[in-house]
């Protein structure tokens, strides 16, 4: 397997080209596609991605060890199949609608400014993360380990106290709506 360190790539489109399998190190990523592409088996480690496309991407065994992405498009993404072992992943003003995170531990994960529609947040471990100004519309959450999470700034979710922790969790009142919709009950 191949290894890159501290190397940047920018603008290039691995969608014809296909992804060099390799370990990545302290690489930056900048305006690259990667749609469809499977990155599986590969290694990212302290590695940044801005701007880039990840439509339609297979992560099979895919290792991100302190990755951050920015900008990105990461709609539709099966984080789950990811590698978990040192898994730590942060995202910034990124496109998630429909990203599944299904049972992975990302604890303290932060999610800044990104549209997380229809994510799939169901047994995953989501302790002392934090949901900047995230759009959470119909984000799926059942058994999800929120403890000690910050959602204050996090707008449109819809989460039952009763299927999850919620233990020391911090909302705003203006979103405990999110917390009292499953009783079906109006608050004016």
């Amino acid at each position: 397997m191949e290894s890159f360190y501290d190397q940047t790539f920018e603008n290039l489109d691995y969608s014809q080209d296909g992804f060099p399998n390799g370990e990545y190190e302290s690489c930056i990523f900048k305006n690259c596609l990667f749609t469809k592409v499977n990155l599986s088996h590969r290694v990212f480690m302290d590695c940044d991605f801005e701007d880039c496309d990840f439509s339609g991407v297979k992560l099979g065994d895919t290792a991100f060890k302190n990755v951050r992405f920015v900008g990105c498009k990461l709609q539709g993404v099966d984080f789950s199949s990811c590698n978990p072992f040192l898994l730590e992943m942060n995202f910034e003003k990124c496109l998630m609608n429909l990203a599944s995170f299904y049972q992975l531990k990302l604890k303290g994960v932060t999610f800044n400014n990104c549209s997380l529609e229809e994510a799939d947040f169901v047994e995953a471990d989501l302790s002392e993360s934090k949901f900047l100004e995230c759009n959470l519309t119909k984000a799926q959450f059942d058994q999800t380990n929120l403890e000690k999470a910050d959602l204050r700034t996090a707008l449109h979710f819809s989460i039952n106290p009763y299927n999850n922790k919620v233990t020391q969790a911090r909302f705003a009142r203006e979103g405990l709506i999110g917390l009292l919709d499953q009783f079906d009950i109006r608050v004016d």
